[in-house]
């Protein structure tokens, strides 16, 4: 695996690279994201796999864990490594923000002020404009994220899809640990007496994923038995909701193709998960 620091480096091995998938990350590697990199060439039949770490300072909010968030770029490497991939785009802060970034891709607030966007005002916002600029840079013809953050994958297919972009999003279903928790870099923060509470939020989404399939037309009353569950158990919920899953507004047809989401503090600790149903 070919590691590059600068735009023009990676630029120039793009030159040559023939079809090629892309998978950004900021680093802290699991296994959802080692699924990401491995799927890459199985499901593009790309000519090169390109991944990259990045640790995105516009999408932290005030507050948020930028400084905290870990960096393990020796043990990342590996995995990457043994994952197949060809070349590793890692930039400092200068090289992708060499001045004050002043341009932003705003995305629209239907799409990103609901949900995570309500609590993480601007998130989405430093999601895409990297994202954008990444791809500006690989110029990938196929680009992989895992569902398990399911409204920037709603965000970033809308801004492929409505500036044109040369690329198709290939969305990977969520890699989870054998008792269901999704994975992520914050299960790195649980403690282990809230590592064995993690679960339950998986459970509870799919107790109310169940009762959607059933036929339950209400979904609040499902959606509110499992938050006062969460709430039973310690959790600090955000939100728990079905919504559809094309733009994640409120169902308004039946049978439409729908998700439920949430996002919820246990401890210190503040996980996100879905279900498809």
């Amino acid at each position: 695996m070919h590691i590059h620091t600068s735009i023009a480096a990676l630029r120039a091995v793009r030159a040559q690279a023939g079809r090629v998938a892309f998978a950004p990350t900021m680093g802290n590697l699991h296994d959802g994201h080692i699924a990401l990199m491995r799927a890459a060439r199985r499901l593009t039949n790309a000519d090169t796999v390109i991944s990259s770490i990045f640790v995105n300072r516009l999408q932290f909010g005030q507050g948020e864990d930028f400084d905290k968030y870990p960096r393990t770029f020796e043990a990342d490497r590996e995995r990457l490594v043994a994952a197949g991939v060809d070349h590793l785009f890692v930039p400092t802060e200068t090289e992708m923000y060499p001045q004050p970034q002043r341009y932003h891709v705003t995305p629209d607030p239907e799409h990103a002020s609901i949900l995570e966007g309500a609590f993480r005002p601007g998130h989405f916002r430093g999601v895409a404009t990297v994202v954008l600029k990444l791809f500006n840079i690989v110029q990938p013809d196929f680009a992989l994220f895992g569902k398990k953050d399911y409204q920037q994958l709603i965000v970033l297919k809308n801004m492929v899809n409505e500036l044109a972009l040369p690329i198709e999003i290939i969305a990977l279903d969520t890699i989870r640990t054998r008792d269901g928790l999704a994975q992520s870099s914050r299960n790195n923060y649980l403690s282990p007496i809230e590592r064995a509470e993690a679960p339950r939020l998986y459970r509870q989404l799919s107790i109310v994923a169940e009762a959607v399939r059933n036929g339950v037309c209400d979904f609040t009353r499902p959606c509110a038995v499992a938050l006062a569950e969460l709430e039973r158990h310690g959790w600090r919920p955000d939100y728990l909701t079905v919504r559809r899953r094309a733009d994640l507004q409120v169902p308004e047809q039946p049978g439409e193709p729908l998700v439920v989401l949430a996002a919820a503090r246990l401890g210190t600790t503040r996980l996100i998960d879905n279900i498809e149903i």
